[in-house]
């Protein structure tokens, strides 16, 4: 009877360990693509750049390639991702699946000779990261052929249709059809051919549909394609689209090949005009481009195109106002009991948040780093304090973000970067003062070259169009920051110093915009008391001091 006994006891805790042992769960490890290139790698317009779009909240890629080569086998040249996570792809989307490699690289000298990384790009692709969970990635490759053909006296630009192949383009009405100079025939793109070639010309008959012989950059046959060329039925009018920012505006449009255009402006309750200088103006075939500089924020303004003495365009702006960081003196502040200490927040009591810190985290195991100070820069007022500080587990550095505090994971954090914004500023001044400490606590083994060395501060600004805020991970297993080489920074400044003051300096951060015809939709600000802050590293007693942080207009 004891024996049955025992024997039933035991095979109850065997069933027990097993279910215990399968209600394990596996560990979160995130699956990321850090960075992905290919061959004839561009931007949106044709012009060389590295530059991806990676969205790792939604887990997709977007990137451009020129018209040198073939969408159907686009070689891969770097392809790095997070955790060692392995690449699964459909079979046959791969020019040779069995030589794909299965694991990220920075650089194809990276492979075996044989790995082949080429893939069918011409529709999306899925690749799939797995380590213990699955991670699906979206890549859409975005191929830009610039097909153009500007002849003698013609007015607008060519209509291409590159479905069925057709092109047709206006000229003036005095020009003879059957005697037309082609200064630019590039229906095949910058890299393609066309045969006969009628730039070869000194002038080309026009006067019936004309076949071409078209070939792409990347393959060696040829395509028919049929040019009709009409007179214009009357007079057309110079079009012009603008694209504005705070102080300035980009005026462009088509014109007639061989004209160049006029241009006058002035603010819309005013009664002179302004000249724009005739050097300002490029001209380019049948296109013209300008930029109209010295505008005041927040004003709307006329403006008046002429050819040949006669008026061909007029239209009408409003340019963007010169919008200043809410609380960016940082005098406003409120603080409610934590867990651990007081919960200090940069906003005024009953308010609305527009900058955050990292206290929410630190005061779940000690107080605020980040807190109001009265050492301000002019004496008046209240300024910001970040200390790096040891919190019990690991390096605390002091920061203040445009954002929110989302939640505390573990003893790390989730924060949303930016705040809505859509003007141009051309600087960020700020007033600041460091006390630098040597960097004694190293949150990784990467950066253990650091320790022993002056700790920094760090502070920058960034301007993006990003479809919503950044979600910041600064858990190792998932995380993920700030990339300052995200295609979504359409403008970017940043200082850093190691350098301990003893008194406030006045720094000026000038914004770089990388791209001028697009227009922000977030504004990101972000000063920490430790560089390297995010990783955990840093010098315990490093103090940044903030205070009047402005957007400049100039």
């Amino acid at each position: 009877m004891i024996k049955k006994l025992l024997y039933s006891l035991f095979c109850l805790l065997a069933l027990s360990a097993c279910k215990i042992e399968n209600d394990i769960p596996y560990p979160i490890v995130d699956g990321s693509i850090e960075a992905f290139e290919t061959e004839g790698q561009c931007d949106a317009e044709g012009n060389s750049s590295n530059q991806t779009t990676i969205n790792k909240n939604d887990r997709t890629i977007l990137l451009y390639v020129d018209d040198t080569v073939d969408l159907t086998e686009l070689r891969i040249t770097k392809l790095t991702v997070t955790n060692d996570a392995t690449l699964n792809i459909d079979s046959t989307l791969c020019h040779n699946y069995a030589k794909f490699p299965t694991t990220g690289f920075a650089s194809t000298d990276d492979l075996i000779t044989s790995a082949d990384t080429r893939v069918d790009f011409s529709q999306p692709v899925t690749l799939v990261l797995s380590t213990y969970q699955d991670y699906p990635w979206k890549i859409t490759v975005q191929q830009i052929i610039k097909r153009e053909i500007i002849l003698e006296n013609q007015i607008g630009n060519a209509v291409i249709d590159e479905i069925n192949r057709n092109v047709i383009v206006y000229v003036n009405e005095d020009q003879p059809l059957d005697r037309i100079k082609a200064t630019s025939f590039k229906l095949g793109g910058t890299s393609g051919k066309v045969f006969p070639d009628p730039t070869a010309s000194d002038t080309y008959d026009f006067s019936q549909p004309v076949t071409f012989y078209v070939q792409n950059g990347w393959e060696e046959t040829s395509l028919e394609w049929t040019v009709y060329v009409y007179h214009s039925d009357g007079e057309t009018e110079t079009s012009g689209d603008t694209f504005v920012r705070a102080t300035s505006a980009s005026l462009s449009g088509s014109i007639q090949s061989g004209k160049r255009p006029s241009i006058t402006y002035k603010k819309a309750d005013a009664t002179d005009w302004m000249t724009q200088p005739d050097a300002d103006i490029a001209v380019n075939g049948t296109s013209f481009s300008t930029t109209l500089t010295g505008l005041t924020p927040g004003t709307s303004y006329q403006y008046n195109i002429q050819v040949d003495g006669t008026d061909k365009g007029s239209g009408s702006f409003t340019t963007a106002p010169a919008t200043q960081l809410t609380n960016g003196n940082f005098d406003d502040w409120s603080s409610s009991p934590a867990s651990n200490g007081t919960l200090w927040q940069p906003w005024a009591s009953g308010g609305e948040s527009f900058w955050d810190t990292g206290n929410k985290g630190a005061t779940t195991i000690a107080d605020s780093n980040t807190t109001p100070t009265s050492e301000t820069c002019n004496g008046s007022g209240q300024a910001a304090s970040l200390a790096t500080e040891w919190r019990v587990l690991k390096l605390a550095a002091g920061n203040i973000f445009t954002g929110s505090y989302v939640r505390t994971d573990g003893t790390n954090g989730v924060l949303s970067f930016g705040r809505e914004f859509s003007s141009f500023p051309t600087k960020l001044r700020v007033h600041y003062k460091y006390t630098s400490v040597p960097i004694d606590k190293i949150g990784e083994d990467a950066l253990q070259a650091l320790k022993g060395k002056s700790d920094s501060c760090h502070i920058y600004i960034a301007l993006t169009d990003w479809d919503q805020p950044l979600e910041i991970r600064t858990r190792p297993s998932e995380r993920q920051l700030f990339d300052k080489n995200d295609s979504h920074v359409i403008a970017y400044a940043e200082y850093i110093s190691g350098n301990s003051d003893s008194q406030y300096q006045q720094k000026d951060l000038v914004l770089d915009y990388r791209y001028t015809n697009r227009t922000p939709k977030y504004i990101l600000v972000v000063a920490s008391a430790s560089k390297y802050g995010d990783y955990f590293t840093g010098g315990v007693g490093s103090k940044l001091l903030i205070d009047n942080f402005e957007l400049i207009y100039d």
